[in-house]
Parts: C-alpha cells; sequence; structure tokens
C-alpha cells in the first residue's frame, strides 16, 4: 500500500504552496479535490505521482482487493436509428443485412446455454429499434426470470431508455417501474460518452442529452435501482470537458449514492467516422485512470473493461486506482472488438481472470452486481476444470 509516510515523502517535492502540495495533503486527509486541480493534474501530473495517489485511494478503500464478476452479454442488435460518430458497432436500419436482431426466444436460447454454470449476471445493451419497445424487453426480463430467477439481470443505457420511454409515452418513472416490476435489477453506465455539449454535439447530437442520461440514472437511483456510469475519453474531447463529466456524475452521486462504478471506456478508432483521429496511447489510459480514482471520490468503484483495453493494461491499471476488471464475458460482446480492440475474442476463464489479478499482486475476490462477496480467491488453486467454473467454454491463453 502507498502509505501516509510514503505520500508525506512525494509532498516533500514540492514547495509549501506548491498546488501539487495541497492536492497531496487532500488526498492523505481524503479530502475533495477542485475541478481546476483535477484539470490540473491532467495537464502537468507526473504519471508516478498520480500512480501513487490513485492507488493510495484505491487501498484505502478496498485494500488489494480486485473484484470480477461471472458474466455474459446479450445484445439484441446492432441496428439502430441513431448515426454516433465514434460507433463501429451499430447499422443503420437501411443496413440490415450486416447486423443483426435477436426474438426474444433466440435470446432466451443464449441464457438457456449458460444453464448449470455459474454466471451470476446477464448484460444486455444493443442498438435502438421501434419495435425494440418497453413491452418487449418487459416481456423479454420477465421471461429470464421465469426461466433463472436468481441470475442478475442489469440491461440497457439511457438511450435506449429514452426512446423506449417516449414511444411508449410514459415517465421515466413509470418506465423505469415497469421493468423493475418485470425484474430489471440494475443499469449500466453506457451511453453517457461526453456530456458537454462541444464534445456530444460533433460526436453523438441526434441521441439523449446529457441532462436526459443524468435524470434517467438519478430517476432510477430514487427507485433503489442501482446503476453504473462511464465516459468515452481518447477522441475530440480536452481535459477540461472530462473534468465537466466527472463533476456533472459527481454532483449526482452527493445526492443519490446511486452509482456502483465508473468505468472510462477508450476510444477506439477502427471501423468508425472518427477513425482518422487515431487513439491514445497506454500512458494516457493510466493517466485517466489514475484521475479518475482521485476526482470520483464519491464513487466505490473504478473498474477497467479489460475486453476494451486489453488484458496487459487491465493489469497495469491496478496500480492506478482502478480495482475491479469486470468478468469472464466468454466471447458474448462485439462492440470493441468491432472497433479494433486487442480482445478479438474476449473470453477468460474464471482460472485465466484470477491468474491475471493474482500475477500483479491483487486479490481476486469474485462479487456479484452489486459488489457482494461471492468468493475470495487468494487460496484457491485450480487442479482440473471442474474447478473452473466453465466447463467446455472457450479459455482464452
Amino acid at each position: 500500500m502507498t502509505t501516509a509516510p510514503d505520500l508525506a515523502i512525494l509532498k516533500a517535492n514540492f514547495q509549501q504552496g506548491h498546488p501539487f502540495r495541497r492536492i497531496i495533503d487532500k488526498v492523505m486527509q481524503a479530502e475533495r479535490i477542485t475541478p481546476e486541480e483535477g484539470i490540473l493534474l491532467y495537464e502537468e501530473g507526473e504519471l508516478g505521482m498520480l500512480g501513487a495517489l490513485a492507488n493510495h485511494i484505491r487501498e484505502r478503500k478496498h485494500g488489494r482487493n480486485t473484484y470480477f464478476n461471472r458474466n455474459f452479454h446479450i445484445e439484441p442488435t446492432n441496428l439502430c436509428i441513431y448515426t454516433c460518430k465514434f460507433c463501429s458497432y451499430s447499422r443503420l436500419i437501411k443496413q440490415k443485412e450486416e447486423g443483426w436482431t435477436y426474438t426474444t426466444d433466440e435470446m432466451l436460447d443464449l441464457v438457456k446455454q449458460y444453464d448449470g454454470k455459474p454466471v451470476t449476471e446477464v448484460h444486455i445493451v444493443g442498438g435502438v429499434l421501434p419495435h425494440m419497445g418497453l413491452d418487449f424487453f418487459c416481456d423479454l426480463i420477465s421471461k429470464i426470470k421465469a426461466h433463472r430467477p436468481e441470475l442478475h439481470v442489469k440491461a440497457f443505457t439511457p438511450v435506449e431508455y429514452f426512446y423506449m420511454f417516449k414511444k411508449a409515452k410514459v415517465s421515466y418513472e413509470e418506465g423505469l417501474r415497469q421493468l423493475k416490476e418485470s425484474g430489471l435489477n440494475s443499469m449500466p453506465g453506457g451511453g453517457a460518452e461526453i456530456f458537454h455539449d462541444e464534445v456530444r454535439d460533433v460526436i453523438c447530437k441526434d441521441k439523449c442529452n446529457a441532462q436526459q442520461w443524468l435524470d434517467i440514472h438519478e430517476t432510477a437511483h430514487g427507485l433503489d435501482i442501482p446503476t453504473n456510469c462511464t465516459m468515452l475519453y481518447g477522441h475530440i474531447e480536452k481535459y477540461h470537458h472530462r473534468i465537466d463529466h466527472m463533476e456533472r456524475l459527481r454532483q449526482l452521486q452527493d445526492r443519490t449514492s446511486g452509482f456502483n462504478c465508473f468505468i472510462p471506456l477508450k476510444f477506439r478508432s477502427e471501423n468508425n467516422e472518427m477513425s482518422h483521429l487515431g487513439e491514445v496511447n497506454v500512458i494516457e489510459d493510466l493517466r485517466n485512470y489514475a484521475v479518475a480514482r482521485i476526482y470520483l471520490d464519491n464513487i466505490p468503484h473504478l473498474k477497467a473493461y479489460w475486453p476494451m483495453i486489453g488484458r496487459t493494461t487491465a493489469q497495469l491499471s491496478l496500480a492506478y486506482g482502478v480495482n475491479d476488471i469486470d468478468g469472464t464475458i466468454d466471447d458474448t460482446t462485439k462492440i470493441y472488438s468491432m472497433a479494433g480492440s486487442e480482445e478479438k475474442n474476449p473470453a477468460l476463464s474464471t482460472r485465466d481472470i484470477v491468474k491475471l489479478i493474482k500475477n500483479v499482486g491483487k486479490t481476486p475476490i469474485e462479487r456479484d452486481s452489486i459488489y457482494n462477496v461471492v468468493q475470495d480467491f487468494s487460496d484457491v488453486n485450480f487442479k482440473d476444470e471442474q474447478q473452473d467454473g466453465f466447463i467446455g467454454l472457450p479459455v482464452v491463453g
């Protein structure tokens, strides 16, 4: 752990009154930094210092525990009425020959493939289509729960909710209440992108705006539906846009305490309208994780989504404030593989994800979707595939 004396030594590198000295004091005393200080950390903070500060906060909150879960994704369709410039995944309705659309029965068949396997969560997100509305998804969730009541359903982003509620002519509260009664357990954090209009108007102008995204999450929190939150970074945004984004999340969390986890999502440049921008490097990835951990003092968990950044960067991130690397996935998401991520077939066995965490000196903890501990894998030695929990599924080396 980065102890207080270690940070005291770090502080001694800066003269009295230096802004970094004040920031280090705040971190040592568990005080909140300002937006101006957040921008300063992005612009001038040396990576080693950022890592020390972020790791100090991570270990104060979680020790060496690093969380994962056993999950799989269902992506009902990649056809979409919206045209986000950064998206490599969706296809317009007129391009339907390049996409897919699952029926309810086909999605139930995907769930049934995991019968007898120790998955705890199904994550459902996809494109936006008119015929996949509120009643359609209430029916889907009800049937999933009827088949496997204990399976946690984490489903849909505000982009999907905004459209389905508008089409159904119901309020956010009524729509979310119907879904909760059908079996919805929590919400993922997608669709946030960058809140600031200077960026949002360029990259995703036609879908729900920042305030609508925030309002839907706040409504969910009021109904005791926990949620996650995200930020898409590494494209046309500037550092002050990232801080503005996190500040809005921090303010909402002050009001509701409803966010479980923050997930920075790296812009991947393959096969989209922003491919000319290229991608930021791993140094910027780690810088972003560290500043996020320092800035978002009231959101408990920080996740590195390994299918998006790759296993090596996910391991590195565990020294820069991250305490969660998502789940086993089992090659059930195409969102980032279609955009050029390192993980073309994202699947990790439980054995592999535990090894990944242990190899960087952290403690692997299987969690459920709301961070209750399922199993501590500190002392588990996998002697055969029967202990893996995903017999017959891909084991990625």
